[in-house]
């Protein structure tokens, strides 16, 4: 066996020559210029602005197309003591902006309701129903945020009732244009020469902050930046602004919904890391909604009372429980359909369907799957010969383009590149089967169907020291669009025999002769009966510090291993 990577190991070579110039402009290790490189910021002036990134170099707000326009209309609204109805979605970004949106209506003196589907019953986004919320609220404004950008018919009945809407979304425009809303704030309708283009739903309403104040106040920054993580937006430009003003503010939060939920998730205390937004904080969050009503959730981050805080934590905790349950149960039948059903060497787009899955779950079993295959993947729940689909693609497939390609087949569909939504009848489940792979043919080659690994250094072991992760730092905080450095080394011998922990946790020793270190692959357990004590192997991994009853050491994170060309047989 010359190999056991299921990975496609690709190598970043930046000019050596930028590398002097960036390092000798801004005086930094030739590791961080080289890294900044790789992530395509090779000019000084974006370097130190990534380097150090501060809120005053946020853009103008009202660069955004019909910002004027909502600042005006809201405005009037507290002028004349209008009630607004803010409509948002069910997951994090929704919930966070709903929240922060309510706060600044308030500020101003504005009454207002918020409202937020309920998943199963209503669906996603803007629906025929909101004329009677808006009407029941006496509400002659309503605003939507992380939703509406395709809501074309919705407005229009809105707009009949007497019923003013203002649209505050990040996802793209529908093929049938934007809606005749009063003022359309998203930065990807086409006529918005917003320089930065990647904003969240909440990421916008801290603008629509910025507008009206002046500034973006420090206390909802948390909020900015929960929503900006979990939304898995990249975490460049102002996201990344944002996100790293916000992180010290949701360490400390003072909003009492979110400070107990980091309590019961065990958090309190703890500096706050984009993991912990991405992986416990969010799911929690998203639970409600998945389970039964984000508004939960809303209700959460609006409590003014400690016992309310810790009742809704308790019950979010509960509810995520619930949801891991039910998702393991999805991802588990879904493996077994795929398995039996799928031909993988013609269908490059993985869909699959059956009645009864619970819709909350669709968007993490479609994500598992993804990862998993690493193909594109639909997941769909049927009911009544209705099918409510979740999707997820890997890099190279756009799928907002391929279900616009197939959209005579869909009652509808929204969402952007890497994640959508859709809903088909379940007769033409085939069809769209047969439609969206004849799609992907043309647009997915056979290697884009390995997952790729861009390496940015390769290093000696002996290289990997505390003092280059503390350089690292200066590169965080790492997620989408800036993910944590990857280095490779080569024909490391293995020091230790190869053991097995919790979770599939694979652990060993390696050596260069130099150096030794320890090395852990969470999920990687399977690697084992291919390894053993004195074989030679290339690693790539994330350098980070084991500290764990111990002095602080480096480890390797794992993300994969092969066996070196030159290895010893044995």
């Amino acid at each position: 066996m010359s190999s056991i990577t299921q990975k496609f190991w690709q190598f970043k070579t930046p000019d050596p020559q930028k590398i002097v110039v960036l390092s000798d402009s801004l005086k930094l290790d030739p590791v961080v210029a080289q890294l900044l490189i790789n992530r395509g910021i090779d000019d000084a002036k974006e370097a130190a602005v990534f380097l150090n990134p501060g809120l005053q170099f946020l853009h103008d707000p009202f660069r955004l197309k019909d910002m004027d326009r909502a600042v005006a209309r809201i405005k009037k609204a507290a002028d004349r003591r209008e009630k607004v109805l803010i409509f948002g979605d069910y997951d994090v970004d929704g919930v966070t902006s709903s929240a922060l949106l309510f706060r600044l209506l308030r500020k101003m003196s504005i009454r207002a309701a918020n409202h937020i589907p309920h998943r199963m019953q209503d669906g996603y986004g803007l629906n025929a129903n909101a004329v009677n919320l808006a009407r029941d609220e006496q509400a002659t404004l309503l605003i939507s945020v992380d939703c509406g950008i395709t809501a074309v018919e919705e407005v229009k009945a809105l707009n009949a009732a007497g019923i003013d809407v203002i649209i505050i979304d990040h996802h793209e425009p529908g093929a049938a244009g934007l809606p005749p809303a009063h003022a359309v704030i998203d930065p990807k309708r086409p006529d918005c020469a917003y320089p930065f283009k990647n904003l969240a739903s909440v990421g916008l309403v801290a603008k629509l902050f910025q507008a009206i104040e002046g500034r973006i106040p420090d206390d909802i920054m948390d909020l900015v930046a929960l929503g900006t993580i979990a939304d898995v937006v990249t975490l460049k430009g102002e996201n990344r602004i944002l996100v790293k003003a916000g992180l010290p503010r949701l360490a400390a939060t003072q909003n009492k919904g979110l400070a107990a939920l980091l309590d019961v998730a065990k958090l309190k205390g703890k500096p706050f890391k984009p993991h912990y937004a991405g992986f416990i904080i969010g799911p929690r969050i998203n639970a409600t909604g998945r389970m039964d009503s984000a508004g939960l959730s809303l209700k959460l981050l609006l409590t003014e009372s400690d016992d309310e805080a810790y009742d809704l934590a308790r019950q979010l905790e509960d509810l995520n429980a619930r949801r891991q349950q039910l998702q393991r149960g999805v991802v588990d039948e879904a493996v077994r359909m795929i398995e039996q059903e799928v031909n993988f060497k013609d269908q490059k787009v993985i869909v699959v369907g059956k009645e009864g899955w619970h819709k909350g779950v669709l968007g993490i079993v479609a994500s598992r799957v993804a990862d998993m295959y690493y193909r594109p993947s639909i997941i769909v729940s049927f009911e009544d010969g209705v099918g409510t689909a979740s999707a997820r693609s890997i890099a190279g497939f756009h799928l907002h383009e391929a279900l616009t390609h197939c959209s005579e087949l869909l009652e509808n569909f929204g969402g952007h590149q890497l994640a959508a939504g859709l809903t088909i009848r379940q007769d033409k489940l085939p069809n769209f089967r047969k439609l969206i792979n004849d799609f992907a043919q043309d647009i997915l080659q056979i290697r884009q169907l390995t997952p790729t690994l861009g390496v940015d250094c390769e290093i000696p072991l002996y290289g990997a020291t505390l003092d280059l992760v503390n350089i690292l730092e200066q590169l965080e905080p790492f997620g989408e669009g800036n993910r944590p450095p990857l280095f490779a080394s080569r024909r490391l011998m293995i020091k230790s025999r190869p053991v097995v922990l919790g979770r599939e946790t694979l652990k060993f020793w390696v050596t260069d002769g130099r150096a030794s270190v320890s090395a852990v692959g969470f999920g990687m357990g399977r690697y084992r009966d291919y390894l053993h004590q004195g074989q030679h192997v290339d690693l790539v991994y994330q350098l980070q510090i084991d500290d764990w009853n111990k002095a602080p050491t480096v480890q390797l994170k794992l993300e994969d291993i092969r066996e070196s060309e030159e290895s010893d047989k044995s």
